[in-house]
C-alpha cells in the first residue's frame, strides 16, 4: 500500500508530466463535447458545443478582472500611505534630542 506522503512526492517528481495529461484529457473532453451531440438543451446555447468550457474560461478571466480592478481601486494604498496620517517631529530624530527637544 502507497502512503499519502510518497505518492504526493510522486506527483511532485513528475509535475510537467501530470500537467501535459491533465491539458490533454481537458482538450480531449471539449473535443468530445464538439462531436458528440448532447441531445438536450434547455436554452439554445446549452446545444452548442464547447460552450460550456468557453463560458467557463470567459467567466474565470472576468472574475480575475474584475477582482484585479477593485482592489486597484479600493484597496491598494501607496507605500508612504500611513506615514502620511502621522505629524512629523524633525527635531525628534536629531540623534543626542529627546522627542521634547531638548539635548541629553
Amino acid at each position: 500500500m502507497i502512503h499519502m506522503g510518497k505518492f504526493l512526492e510522486m506527483l511532485v517528481r513528475n509535475a510537467r508530466t501530470l500537467t501535459w495529461v491533465m491539458l490533454a484529457l481537458m482538450a480531449g473532453l471539449v473535443i468530445a463535447d464538439v462531436l458528440i451531440p448532447t441531445g438536450y438543451g434547455r436554452f439554445p446555447w446549452d446545444t452548442i458545443g464547447g460552450f460550456g468550457a468557453f463560458y467557463g474560461f470567459v467567466s474565470c478571466v472576468l472574475i480575475i478582472v474584475v477582482s484585479k480592478l477593485l482592489g486597484y481601486a479600493l484597496l491598494y494604498r501607496p507605500e508612504d500611505y500611513y506615514d502620511d496620517a502621522l505629524p512629523r517631529d524633525e527635531s525628534a530624530n536629531e540623534p543626542g534630542q529627546t522627542p521634547e527637544g531638548r539635548n541629553d
